[in-house]
């Protein structure tokens, strides 16, 4: 990639960044959905500039276009209003979130330090190949079909909440 290519990937690196932090930080559904595009389609860019255009076509296609219409059409079919922030509860859901980051963080070193993946890396390539071998083998099985309970029973709650909160 020349240095053209490079400032291109930085500067839609720094917007996906930006525009995933205001899509968590937005008080507004309708306005965090909207940054959630903005964040896809920098992703796209990314994508392409790293020779993937398939995926980069994917991106828009799949998640910009049909995902994001199928969370805004459940925003205005459930008529979401603007998020009214709750008393704070103190410095004790802070303190869970720092740990649940560091926790988050120590994982994903612990799979970057399994495959090999340290500040000694050779290269991009095998990197990736190494990081998609060891996370998508029978080693890492049962935490892939958990996150998908997980995911299930997340979306079960949504459904069970909407329906008692429209009756």
């Amino acid at each position: 990639m020349d240095a053209a290519g490079v400032a291109l990937f930085y500067a839609f690196g720094a917007l996906a960044l930006v525009s995933a932090l205001a899509m968590v930080l937005q008080r507004n559904p309708t306005y965090s959905a909207f940054a959630l595009v903005l964040v896809m389609c920098s992703l796209s860019v990314i994508f392409g500039l790293l020779g993937s255009p398939f995926i980069a076509a994917l991106q828009i296609i799949v998640y910009a276009g049909a995902v994001m219409v199928l969370f805004l059409f459940v925003l205005m079919l459930l008529n979401v209003q603007r998020e009214v922030p709750a008393r704070a509860a103190g410095g004790r859901l802070r303190l869970v979130a720092a740990a649940l980051v560091t926790a988050l963080v120590a994982e994903v070193g612990s799979v970057f330090w399994r495959a090999g993946l340290g500040p000694a890396a050779a290269g991009y390539e095998a990197s990736t190949a190494k990081m998609a071998a060891l996370l998508f083998s029978y080693r890492y099985l049962y935490a892939f079909e958990a996150t998908s309970v997980l995911i299930l029973a997340a979306l079960v709650g949504a459904v069970v909440l909407a329906r008692r909160s429209a009756q």
